[in-house]
């Protein structure tokens, strides 16, 4: 069973962005101040004309209905659709200008996003779920995107209207404001109880969701592997079970929210009927107009709306704040490899490399690498040996800075690789992963992934160099088939001798082969070897190696044990003087 973690990203701040997820979601409004400004004056003319209109009514009923007067009622109707126009108006103006501002909030948060996921080391990636990312990127964002748009406008027009209503009200009849209002603590307390009960639950189903897509996804990546193992009944239950847990959180949100909404509508038609019980008699009794009754339970309608807003307003709201702190501890996330502030260019280098007491921990509990020392010369090829878990790959990703020494030093030209910038450091390192990865495009697009300026004849060149060229030319469309999703419509070896050849149309100074030919056949592996002897002529060349022949074409050999160097030396010195290195040759390498 493919395991799916429930732990939180790591590295989070949770100082930084627990108790301010919304207003730093507002701080993306900041370079839409204009229109969102233009937004909310235009909600406050809504709000207005909202308070005109049931005095202009009043004026109707009681001038031009209780009077008979049809010149005022023909000019009073005339009027009356005048505002309703304009309101309607500067209703799809506000509507427009605040879906606008959350849709660039939406695309400012991906892309802030994106560029915090592109820059994170691979310590975060490593224990990074990738369908909590896709969440997080996606549901959560459009929450946010509502949350900035119409959630907070909406809140803010309902409590401006309330509170321009009630002085309204207050104005016309104080007695009659005292009792519309007397149910509004009530509807304050049961709307405060709702969002406390709401946001948490809304939290967890939000984290089930992220859950739920990871099952998804990694399903996905591994369908082959599923039906290989004839494990599809056992993800489906696995699937389904994720699913219902999802649905029973759901289910209980809509029966929170079922169980609220009626009583705050009910609460609310209570100072309705209060009213029109109160003001009927005040009308018969000549102590109030027909149209001032008229124009406070239009007013008492338009409180209604408000508060019913209220109600879907808070749930949005607490998920939005939920949503807000999944989003910022992804950008809160710290990276355990940081770019130095005066950090420079690392110049064109010989490809002198250095290891100067390094240690590394993983995460600080298993250490990896114990008190490595060593060098490699320009031109010279250095292999790697070693059981599984001694340290190779680490040694090849601590080069690149893929993850920072725990202490130590690595030195290129005897220039400290923390003191130059990544992408300087990165452009001079060729590298061919023990896990190949290929994108979901074209073979051509694959191999200029590095140089995306490269010519077709470079292409070519580097395709030819790491004999993938005869198989390329072979499919129907060459150069540009699409080697589908993770290049699954290719072979092992032939995904192999693309990255190869991503890697050496760099014309890198440094080149790191992390058991390059561990995936293809032996005819094959005997192709590339040659064209690798003649690429790493003049490079520094670090090999993971797993073959003989990798180790015999090697300048140095340095054998692992459990994170130190057991031993190094050349292939012939090795055999005759180390053990060790005897039965790693006897009973890996032959």
């Amino acid at each position: 069973m493919i395991k799916t973690a429930q732990q939180p990203i790591p590295h989070q701040n949770e100082l930084q962005w627990r108790n301010n997820a919304l207003l730093r979601a507002f701080d993306f409004l900041r370079p839409y101040r204009k229109i969102s400004v233009a937004t909310y004056v235009a909600a406050m003319i809504i709000n207005l004309l909202s308070v005109v209109i049931p005095q202009f009514i009043r004026w109707i009923v009681d001038a031009g209905i209780t009077d008979r007067r049809t010149d005022i009622l023909a000019w009073g109707i005339a009027g009356l659709l005048g505002l309703t126009v304009v309101r309607s108006v500067l209703g799809f103006l506000l509507g427009h200008w605040s879906e606008k501002a959350s849709q660039y909030v939406s695309y400012d948060l991906r892309n802030a996003i994106y560029k915090k996921l592109a820059m994170l080391s691979f310590s975060y990636h490593d224990y990074a779920e990738t369908g909590q990312i896709l969440s997080r990127s996606l549901t959560d964002v459009e929450r946010i995107r509502f949350l900035t748009g119409r959630a907070v406008l909406r809140l803010f027009q309902a409590a401006t209207l309330l509170l321009a209503t009630f002085v309204a009200l207050v104005l016309m009849n104080a007695e009659l404001a005292v009792l519309a209002m007397l149910t509004m603590p009530v509807l304050g307390y049961v709307a405060y109880r709702f969002g406390s009960i709401y946001r948490p639950l809304s939290l967890d189903i939000q984290q089930q969701e992220a859950v739920l897509t990871t099952v998804l996804e990694q399903n996905l990546r591994g369908a082959r592997i599923v039906k290989a193992f004839a494990r599809e009944n056992s993800e489906i239950q696995r699937f389904e079970a994720e699913n219902e847990a999802w649905f029973t959180l759901s289910e209980r949100a809509v029966r929170v929210s079922a169980n609220n909404m009626p009583l705050i509508n009910f609460i609310a038609s209570i100072s309705t009927v209060l009213i029109i019980w109160y003001g009927g008699m005040q009308v018969i009794n000549n102590a109030l107009t027909l149209g001032e009754l008229v124009a406070f339970t239009t007013y008492l309608g338009q409180l209604v709306g408000p508060i019913r807003r209220f109600g879907v307003i808070i749930p949005a709201i607490a998920m939005a704040s939920a949503s807000g702190e999944r989003i910022f501890e992804i950008l809160d996330a710290e990276s355990e490899v940081e770019e130095s502030p005066d950090a420079t260019d690392l110049p064109a280098i010989e490809g002198y490399v250095r290891f100067e007491n390094v240690n590394f921990t993983y995460f600080g509990r298993r250490q990896i690498l114990d008190d490595i020392s060593f060098e490699a010369k320009p031109g010279q090829v250095l292999a790697l040996l070693g059981m599984t878990g001694s340290g190779k790959s680490t040694i090849i990703n601590l080069i690149p800075r893929f993850y920072d020494p725990t202490s130590g030093r690595i030195a290129i030209d005897s220039i400290d690789i923390r003191d130059v910038t990544l992408k300087s450091l990165r452009e001079q390192i060729g590298i061919v992963l023990q896990e190949t990865t290929l994108f979901a495009a074209t073979i051509r697009e694959n191999i200029a992934f590095g140089v995306p300026e490269a010519t077709d004849e470079q292409i070519i060149a580097a395709a030819k160099s790491a004999q993938a060229h005869d198989f390329i030319t072979g499919m129907a469309d060459g150069y540009d088939t699409d080697v589908g999703e993770r290049g699954v419509t290719l072979s092992g070896g032939q995904k192999q001798r693309i990255a190869i050849a991503r890697a050496l149309l760099k014309n890198p100074r440094i080149l790191l082969l992390d058991d390059a030919t561990s995936s293809v056949d032996t005819e094959t592996e005997q192709l590339i070897q040659l064209a690798l002897q003649n690429l790493m002529r003049g490079r520094t060349s670090f090999v993971v190696a797993q073959r003989l022949s990798t180790v015999r074409m090697a300048d140095h050999i340095i054998v692992l044990d459990k994170g130190h160097i057991a031993v190094q030396g050349t292939h012939r010195d090795l055999l005759n003087n180390s053990g060790l290195y005897a039965e790693i040759y006897h009973r890996q390498l032959r």
